[in-house]
């Protein structure tokens, strides 16, 4: 089967010559050596991925992030917050990439990667809620940060919104630009300079509106992957690189919703 998504096409590659052995034939990684009058034994059977072995697996996924989080919001104390926020982020960062580019299944990285992103997603909570003094600030950015899933879990379902190859291209695009400006702009930043683009102003509020409304288009990409790959039969241990995809968007969707209502909020 052909799918127009690279990723999906590269963890197919890679499952078939997983499940298939160095002279073609399923099962055999050499020849059987002639004249032992043994036969090799059938190779097992690969269970493909479902779309109940992504739901889990993302349920899993974002239970660790919430116990971790929880754990980091009640252990780690205020005078270690920037460093311990500043270094889950920093290896957050490097873990999510390296998951992305790797294009393999490993669910070792990405439970430590929901771990990790867990400990810096309760840090900045802890920061808006108590030290911020943002009240009730976190209980508005979950409840909106999943109003926005399950609407456009529904608006995919209901075909309102398709992943087509033009609109995949131009998320690809968003995504890219956006996180390119995001990164020069914490460069920036770090020597000193800011552009306002993440202060309680015209520009920072503009700015967090755009992340939402990719983030949340991200979504789409993610069920895309999803259909694809059940289509295409992949194994069932790829859930994993599904629903790191699906929480990926989550946090980064939570963060920005967390980021505005700070801005509404400094406003009243």
């Amino acid at each position: 089967m052909k799918t127009s998504n690279p990723v999906l096409a590269g963890l197919g590659r890679e499952a078939e010559r997983s499940a298939t052995g160095q002279y073609g034939q399923p099962g055999y990684a050499q020849p059987y050596p002639a004249g032992t009058g043994a036969y090799p034994a059938a190779p097992p059977a690969v269970r493909p991925m479902s779309i109940d072995d992504v739901v889990v697996k993302t349920v899993a996924l974002l239970a660790l992030v919430g116990v971790s989080a929880a754990v980091a919001w009640n252990v780690v104390p205020d005078s270690l917050l920037g460093p311990v926020w500043i270094t889950s982020a920093i290896v957050g960062l490097v873990l999510g990439l390296v998951i992305s580019f790797m294009r393999m299944a490993n669910p070792a990285l990405i439970i430590a990667y929901a771990v990790i992103e867990g400990v810096f997603v309760g840090l900045v909570s802890k920061f808006y809620e108590n030290i911020a003094g943002y009240s009730g600030i976190v209980l508005q950015a979950v409840v909106a940060t999943f109003g926005v899933f399950f609407l456009m879990a529904m608006l995919y379902k209901a075909k309102v919104i398709r992943a087509t190859p033009r609109f995949q291209k131009f998320m690809i695009a968003a995504l890219a630009g956006v996180f390119a400006v995001i990164m020069i702009n914490l460069v920036l930043s770090l020597f000193g300079f800011n552009t306002g683009l993440r202060d309680n102003g015209a520009l920072g509020i503009g700015f967090s509106l755009v992340c939402i409304v990719i983030a949340s288009l991200s979504f789409v990409l993610s069920f895309h992957e999803v259909e694809e790959g059940v289509r295409m039969g992949l194994p069932a241990r790829y859930a994993w690189v599904a629903a790191f995809g699906i929480l990926v968007s989550l946090i980064w969707l939570y963060l920005e919703v967390l980021r505005l209502l700070s801005f509404l909020q400094g406003d009243d």
